[in-house]
């Protein structure tokens, strides 16, 4: 009569707290780069899911990666910047030198 319980996922533990980064991975989609911040918004909304139906290392290691593609994401930004200026001022620097 009780075999209906084996079906329910195990219980948490109430002091387990895995951080999702959904906030930093919804901003570094917005203001940095959109395609690495949708993966990042992906893992981080796996997390509480995985973390309420009691696998702990399924949340942890989502969370560990929705951090990293976010991470991945606010960088991209600058460098992208960098190579934008680099080459198209490079670009313009040499158009000045051949008016020369």
């Amino acid at each position: 009569m009780e075999s209906y319980l084996n079906h329910l996922p195990p219980p948490t533990p109430s002091g387990v707290v895995v951080p999702n980064h959904l906030v930093w991975a919804i901003l570094t989609t917005l203001f940095c780069c959109l395609p690495l911040g949708v993966v990042s918004i992906v893992y981080a909304a796996q997390v509480d899911g995985r973390r309420a139906a009691g696998d702990l290392a399924g949340a942890y290691d989502a969370s560990r990666k929705a951090g990293g593609w976010a991470l991945a994401s606010a960088l991209a930004l600058p460098v992208l910047l960098l190579l934008w200026f680099g080459l198209f001022g490079g670009v313009a620097a040499l158009g000045a030198l051949s008016d020369l």
